[in-house]
């Protein structure tokens, strides 16, 4: 058990003041010693003077000021037996005095100690001494601590942590997926090891790099791998780190950390997620954040002011470059911007690699073939599904991950976590229809991605699940490929109709027509793919930026949104009729299809096209077009 100061104080401080004041409530005032003259039997005042008239009394010790009596006395039961008493005496009893002289009974008075003084001033004095003494030791131990109160002056210095040589553990080895942002930030590691390669052509060191692109595409990881790489003093800091509840603190922080950037130049300093200091000034219904906006100007004028920062690279992050602000992105202050996109096949498959060395495979696995079925898929969910894989293989018990461990976590990662199957009822039927719905339509669309995997088990919110796997990456998408898409999204709600008729229509098809519908509404307003021509009418911002969106008026009149409600109902009642027709003409293969899902409960893309195939021509599926 670790020793804590701190705890010892807080116990023992207490217990020292009571055990002092019980100490001093025991000894204050006390009496004189009447050891010599201890009495243990006790007698009343009446029995004493009676003692006294009967001539019993030998002597007579008075104390505490008159109020106790020892005396001595013969004891009648027993001849020259002499007894010690302790009697406590009135307050008002004078005539005692002169009834001892009358008898001529020896007596003394013995004064009372004055030790009551001396003890209350020791107690005035001792207890603010220890209350004082715990309080400083305890100011002075958690001084250290971060946050304590001796850290009330620090408030200004920068929280930024440094290294003065960076061991992240992490090279551009072991980055992969993204080669062209690895290309581009190689070349600053080549500026801060050897500047005058470029300063004797006259080329100046750029002096930020702005790392854009979606969560989990390795960013950060990019900015540990400069930082390996570089050898030279690195901070890191987050941008919500600048910003404090209190006035000044951000612009006071940033002054600080460049003043430590300077003093340990060259050196590099990254900003993680930048987009919570550099957002746009005077944004926000009724303005900004006048401190986050202090903050910012004093990042700009750090970057590129009067006094320049030879040596000093700044990598920042963010996922939101549309809202940071016009003067961070200029020329001088962040000269670079690197898109670090999702990577395609070949990047997906150096990522699978990476992240494999460490675990135990299966020979039958191919990298390959995983990296061919997850289009779309981050360098950091690529990470979490061989992660998932290996969880699943220590939970089943097995030696090496296999392919159904692999096939399994894609469907975690993807749809979320397995459910209990369906019992044998009407309402898993009706959801196998629903499903087959789905795979045949998609399966006898030319333009429609090819099915891989029907399946009737319950994953995250969805009851059933028809995965179709992508074409590789495809940048540019056809008007066909985008209305396959819309029927085959619409084939679920199509077997439905025709299988139970309209009255039997379930909610299950409410994800699939949210989906469709944005689908539509985009060919017609942002690809020019109706009968409206070839305009956008609508920006491809997906949210609403305060104080820069909010007041941006519509880009069409109430006619043209009309029309447009016109188009996307006309696209969508075709994409369904086309669903339909697809679904009574092939009511035998759809039939055979559901007995089958409802036995074996999951049905891959391979069995069932071949199924398809004995009752219907497949078409042969568009080969992928490049990225122009």
């Amino acid at each position: 058990m670790k020793f804590s100061w701190k705890v010892l104080v807080l116990w023992t401080l207490p217990a020292l003041v009571i055990g002092f004041f019980f100490w001093q409530g025991a000894f204050a005032g006390a009496p004189a010693d009447m050891s010599k003259n201890a009495a243990n039997t006790r007698m009343t005042y009446g029995r004493f003077l009676e003692y006294l008239d009967a001539d019993r009394v030998t002597s007579v010790d008075l104390y505490e000021g008159g109020r106790t009596a020892i005396l001595e006395a013969r004891d009648p039961d027993i001849e020259n037996h002499i007894q010690r008493w302790r009697v406590d005496l009135p307050v008002n009893a004078p005539e005692l005095i002169s009834k001892l002289k009358e008898k001529g009974i020896s007596f003394d008075a013995h004064p009372m100690r004055n030790d009551g003084a001396i003890w209350g001033l020791l107690g005035n004095l001792v207890f603010p001494i220890l209350l004082i003494t715990g309080l400083f030791f305890l100011f002075r131990r958690s001084s250290n601590l971060p946050g304590g109160p001796g850290q009330a002056m620090n408030f200004g210095k920068s929280r930024a942590r440094f290294q003065m040589e960076a061991k992240t553990g992490v090279k551009f080895d072991d980055v992969a997926g993204i080669e062209e942002a690895k290309e581009e930030l190689q070349e600053v590691v080549t500026f801060l090891k050897q500047p005058e390669r470029f300063t004797a052509v006259g080329a100046r060191i750029p002096k930020g790099v702005l790392l854009v692109g979606p969560p989990g595409t390795g960013k950060t990881l990019l900015a540990k791998a400069i930082a390996g790489e570089a050898g030279v003093p690195f901070f890191s800091i987050s941008g919500s780190e600048f910003v404090e509840m209190f006035v000044g603190v951000g612009a006071s922080r940033v002054r600080d950390l460049f003043k430590k950037a300077k003093d340990n130049a060259p050196c590099i300093i990254f900003i993680d997620e930048i987009d919570a200091v550099g957002r746009q000034r005077g944004a926000g219904i009724g303005g900004g954040n006048d401190e986050r906006e202090q903050t910012l100007n004093q990042l700009l004028t750090e970057m590129d002011g009067f006094e320049g920062n030879t040596g000093i690279i700044i990598i920042a992050a963010t996922n939101r470059p549309d809202v940071l602000d016009s003067a961070l992105l200029r020329p001088g202050r962040f000269d670079r911007q690197v898109t670090v996109d999702s990577p395609d096949i070949k990047g997906r498959l150096e990522i699978l690699q990476v992240h494999a060395r460490n675990k135990k495979l299966d020979p039958s696995v191919s990298l390959e073939a995983i990296a061919r079925r997850t289009p779309g898929f981050t360098g950091a969910d690529l990470a979490n599904l061989l992660n998932e894989a290996a969880i699943l293989t220590a939970r089943r018990r097995k030696e090496g991950v296999t392919i159904r461990e692999i096939d399994d976590a894609v469907d975690r990662v993807v749809a979320g976590m397995e459910g209990t199957p369906l019992v044998d009822s009407k309402s898993k039927r009706l959801i196998a229809y629903h499903e087959i719905g789905h795979a045949l339509v998609g399966t006898l669309l030319k333009d429609h991605d090819p099915v891989q995997k029907v399946t009737l088990i319950p994953r995250g919110q969805a009851q059933g699940l028809t995965w179709f796997t992508p074409d590789e990456e495809q940048g540019l998408i056809s008007r066909s490929q985008l209305k396959a898409r819309i029927t085959g999204a619409l084939g679920g709600r199509a077997a439905e109709e025709v299988i139970f008729g309209p009255a039997e229509v379930t909610t299950g098809a409410g994800g699939d027509l949210q989906q469709l519908s944005g689908m539509a509404r985009q060919m017609v307003t942002r690809f020019g793919m109706s009968d409206l021509g070839p305009l956008s009418l609508e920006s491809q911002q997906g949210e609403v930026f305060l104080g820069r969106d909010w007041t941006t008026r519509s880009e069409y009149s109430e006619a043209i949104a009309s029309r447009i409600d016109v188009q996307v109902r006309a696209i969508v009642e075709d994409c369904y009729e086309n669903s339909k027709k697809i679904i009574r003409d092939h009511r035998t293969v759809t039939d055979r299809l559901v007995d089958l899902l409802i036995e074996k409960e999951t049905i891959d893309g391979e069995e069932f096209r071949q199924i398809v195939a004995e009752y219907a021509e497949v078409p042969e599926k568009q080969q992928y077009v490049p990225q122009l």
